[in-house]
């Protein structure tokens, strides 16, 4: 039952600095195995597995811009104490790593396969409610259920690139997700790109490039093979914001701020014309 597939990690975790990347790679292997023991823990003989989508999947992750992304899956729905127990555990990691975090979704099986959209979920933690768990963590784990539309995204890169930290094979576990269904999901994602550019401007760019990637080619790309994509298939006006948010991504430095709102804005409304 228990299978660690860390070694797919080796040499994918992106720094400039070689000795500071197999630090890097240390500390998330070291983490991945702690997660792992400690959900499978609290959650006993109920859970199906856990898996990895996001950049450590796609083996571009990077510890200033990454986070560590992962779906829980169990049989059953876990009770209020294993909840609880849950976001305890994650809190009590959550010095371990990188600065954006965990993003955890722990989902029911039979929610995943048949894939059923928006997706269920049973509950979820992220850097973006941590003071909320912080503050009451059994009213969070009351509330914090419903269903999820990005949950089509995660589990259409989990079948295409993911990595189970541990339980059954990913194609035992995760049904296809139709077309129709990760698509709306993607495109919810940038449909307010041309305000939301202004705001994260490196997230907003390249992600534009790997949803038109698959909108032409139906291709499953990472945010970093999203700027080769657009380095290779957008216009020539464009190439400077893609550089600039592809470096920033891999560096983890600012967006540069010589490049104009109204610039980022008129790439954003082009590409949602031909996203839409």
């Amino acid at each position: 039952f228990y299978f660690l597939q860390l070694e797919i990690l080796k040499n994918d975790i992106m720094d400039s600095n070689e000795e500071r990347g197999m630090m890097m790679q240390e500390q998330v292997q070291s983490l991945l195995s702690e997660i792992t023991t400690g959900c499978s823990k609290i959650l006993e003989d109920n859970i199906t597995g856990i898996y990895l989508h996001g950049s450590l999947a796609f083996g571009c992750f990077s510890w200033e811009t990454g986070d560590i992304d992962f779906i829980i899956v169990t049989e059953k729905a876990p009770s209020l104490g294993q909840k609880i127990e849950l976001i305890h555990f994650l809190l009590k990691i959550d010095s371990q790593c990188p600065p954006k975090g965990m993003e955890m979704s722990l989902v029911l099986h039979e929610n995943c396969n048949p894939f059923r959209y928006p997706t269920p979920f049973e509950l979820h933690f992220s850097n973006f409610h941590r003071e909320r768990c912080r503050a009451d963590v059994q009213k969070y784990c009351q509330e914090m259920h419903g269903t999820d539309r990005d949950l089509a995204a995660h589990f259409t890169v989990i079948r295409s690139r993911g990595i189970a930290l541990c339980g059954k094979p990913i194609p035992e576990v995760f049904g296809e997700v139709p077309e129709r269904e990760y698509w709306d999901s993607i495109c919810r994602d940038v449909a307010e790109a041309p305000e939301e550019i202004l705001h994260q401007p490196v997230y907003m760019v390249l992600n534009l490039c790997r949803v038109l990637a698959y909108r032409k080619s139906r291709l499953i790309l990472s945010k970093a093979e999203g700027e080769k994509w657009g380095r290779e298939h957008l216009p020539e006006k464009y190439q400077g914001i893609i550089r600039a948010a592809g470096e920033s991504y891999r560096t983890a430095s600012a967006f540069p701020q010589y490049i104009e709102k109204a610039s980022l804005q008129a790439f954003a409304k082009e590409m949602l014309k031909e996203i839409l």
